[in-house]
């Protein structure tokens, strides 16, 4: 699954298009490196998200296409 579509269904930001934009901007790294919205995320991988100067990191448990609101937590670890 691509990146910018995980952050979407996992509600870790709240429109692709945001993600997508964050993408671009150099604000999402997995793994230390960042990343393209294109990126392939695999379970296990480590994503940092930037936003002004927190860096959150979660580590990727579950990969799922449709995911209820409830759920959307399961997909990931925060560390």
């Amino acid at each position: 699954m691509r990146i910018d579509k995980f952050l979407k269904v996992s509600r870790l930001i709240k429109r692709r298009s945001v993600a997508n934009e964050a993408c671009d901007s150099g604000r999402i790294s997995v793994n230390g490196r960042p990343v393209k919205a294109s990126y392939d995320v695999k379970v296990g991988d480590v994503i940092e998200i930037k936003l002004g100067e927190r860096i959150n990191s979660y580590e990727v448990t579950d990969i799922s296409e449709h995911v209820l609101k409830n759920d959307a937590q399961n997909l990931y670890k925060p560390l």
